[in-house]
């Protein structure tokens, strides 16, 4: 979450910044600012009452030595008093902490200065693009329909077992799922990342450590027996390592990846850009995620873009890079570059990446900081990226590799495939 000084010492800033993320934030930033400043008044006065109160202690002890019995007992019984007062104003501080929390909560990250002004995602600016599109011969089809001719992934079986949006695949396509994600954790463990194998479910602190909760409750799997939470994506369980943690300078960075089944609810997805892999309750992906000195994580940023850019090269699939305009980037989010591949057989772009820099966001509800050269406490910068999400990837090599006598794997992936085409 924002720091509450940055949002007390810079209100219009804060609320001009979030209108860019097509917020208007005045009355709730208003909200919060009263709430801070009440606490503060508060503790003002808990604090003096607390003095107040050690200066009679000490009066008492000098009385009862001086044999002032009757004085004592007098100031004995105001003591009291401060002490209820205390106990009344520590309770008010408490309650006024946790309304400024909760109203906080609210508040989405503030958009980096060169984050396009925007409200859809039409309005994104498209950076960088990179690929041959591939001229398919006649008759070609799309991968819902590929994958049944060849008989790899089964969407009805899925719905038979569990319902829609829960893919069985089978045979060379559960191998060719399985070479992506070794694939992947290679590319990224080759270019310094520690690989994780992370629990699939959180606990809720861990949901609204990384911004999950309370902003997207409502895609989220929840377990109400044990109150946990089947994870949207890898970034939560693998950021949470880090929650509470302070790091010195030199640790800096850590770099992580993990490969985990993700889960979402999509609520009110449906049509036809949603068929076949387009969106799935339930898909494999890996993520990488990064802990950063705040000098170094747009720099780090960048490093991540040409990661992905590096591992779509090597999968010879036509991409495109796009910097995501203010309203339609992610609530936790400083900056989201996002990662298209071209679906050939589809005529259109699908999402199969985002990259960002949360900054200070996440670390602020983690308490994941750092020392810094003088000794003192400072939030660290996250980032995360996909690298990557396996429907779209695994969609856009069915449909761009595809040709008359079958669907050709690309070449890197062949040594974990262990065959060179599907027919």
């Amino acid at each position: 979450m924002l720091q509450i000084a940055v949002i007390r010492e810079n209100q219009e800033k804060v609320i001009a910044a979030l209108a860019k993320k097509n917020m208007d934030a005045k009355a709730i930033v208003e909200e919060i600012v009263q709430l801070d400043e009440n606490r503060r008044t508060a503790q003002v006065e808990l604090d003096n009452t607390l003095s107040e109160s050690n200066k009679l202690s000490k009066d008492i002890g000098a009385m009862m030595k001086n044999g002032e019995t009757a004085k004592a007992e007098i100031l004995k019984q105001k003591t009291v008093l401060l002490r209820d007062q205390g106990k009344a104003i520590s309770e008010k501080i408490e309650i006024l902490a946790a309304d400024l929390l909760q109203k906080m909560y609210l508040l989405p990250n503030l958009p980096a200065d060169i984050v396009p002004v925007g409200k859809t995602p039409e309005e994104n600016l498209n950076v960088f693009e990179e690929g041959d599109i591939p001229k398919l011969h006649e008759g070609a089809l799309p991968h819902w329909e590929l994958v049944k001719k060849y008989d790899i992934i089964d969407f009805e079986l899925g719905v038979k077992i569990t319902g829609a949006g829960f893919p069985v695949y089978k045979g060379k396509g559960a191998k060719l799922q399985r070479a992506l994600i070794t694939y992947f954790l290679d590319k990224n463990t080759d270019a310094g990342y520690l690989e994780y194998q992370v629990p699939h479910l959180v606990n809720e602190a861990s949901a609204y450590g990384t911004g999950q909760l309370p902003d997207k409750e409502g895609q989220m799997y929840h377990d109400a027996t044990d109150d946990l939470y089947l994870i949207p994506t890898a970034e939560v369980p693998v950021t949470n390592i880090f929650r509470d943690v302070i790091f010195t300078e030199n640790d800096l960075p850590v770099k992580c990846t993990g490969y985990t089944p993700c889960f979402r609810r999509e609520a009110g997805s449906y049509g036809a850009h949603v068929r076949g892999l387009n969106r799935l309750h339930q898909f494999d992906k890996v993520e990488i995620v990064r802990v950063e000195h705040p000098d170094k994580s747009y720099e780090a940023l960048d490093e991540m873009v040409e990661h992905v850019k590096n591992i779509l090269r090597e999968l010879q699939l036509p991409y495109r890079v796009l910097r995501l305009c203010g309203g339609d980037m992610g609530f936790a989010s400083a900056l989201t570059y996002d990662f298209e591949v071209f679906s050939t057989a589809q005529d259109r772009w699908l999402e199969i990446s985002s990259v960002s820099n949360f900054e200070t966001y996440q670390a602020n509800r983690l308490k994941l900081r750092y020392k810094d050269k003088d000794g003192k406490n400072q939030l660290a910068h996250t980032l995360n990226g996909s690298s990557l999400a396996l429907p779209r990837v695994l969609a856009g090599i069915l449909e761009n590799y595809q040709t008359p006598e079958g669907i050709v794997i690309p070449e890197v992936l062949r040594k974990y495939t262990g065959f060179d085409i599907i027919n």
